[in-house]
C-alpha cells in the first residue's frame, strides 16, 4: 500500500522518531510500535492482508467514526486511517492516516 500522512505530526513520528510538535508527544516504545505498524501497512498488498494479523485487531470503526479503518499500536493506542484504490494498469491502494489515538480517550 502506498502511505499518506494527513497531520504533519504523524510523518514527523516516522521518519524521525518524534516531533516537533508539543501536543503530541508519545513514549518510546508507542513509537517504535507506531513505525513497525506503519511499515506493515505499507507492505500490505491489500486491507484483506490486515485482517490476517490478530495482533493489529483490525476493524471498521462505526459511530461519528464511520468509513475509517484501524490498526491497534498497543492496548491503549490505534491508528486510524482510511484506503482507497487508484485504478491504473497496476491497482495501488493509497492508504491515508488519520491520527495515532489514544483508544480509551475517543
Amino acid at each position: 500500500m502506498e502511505i499518506v500522512f494527513e497531520k504533519e505530526y504523524l510523518s514527523e513520528l516516522y521518519y524521525h522518531g518524534k516531533t516537533l510538535d508539543k501536543k503530541h508527544r508519545f513514549q518510546p516504545e508507542v513509537i517504535k510500535r507506531y513505525k513497525l505498524r506503519i511499515e506493515a501497512l505499507e507492505s500490505a498488498d491489500s486491507i484483506e492482508d490486515l485482517y490476517r494479523i490478530n495482533a493489529f485487531h483490525y476493524e471498521l470503526l462505526k459511530g461519528d467514526k464511520k468509513g475509517i479503518s484501524s490498526i491497534r499500536v498497543n492496548d491503549r493506542y490505534r491508528i486510524e486511517f482510511t484506503t482507497h484504490k487508484v485504478e491504473s494498469e497496476t491497482v495501488v491502494t493509497v492508504c491515508n492516516i488519520l491520527e495515532l489515538s489514544n483508544h480509551y480517550n475517543k
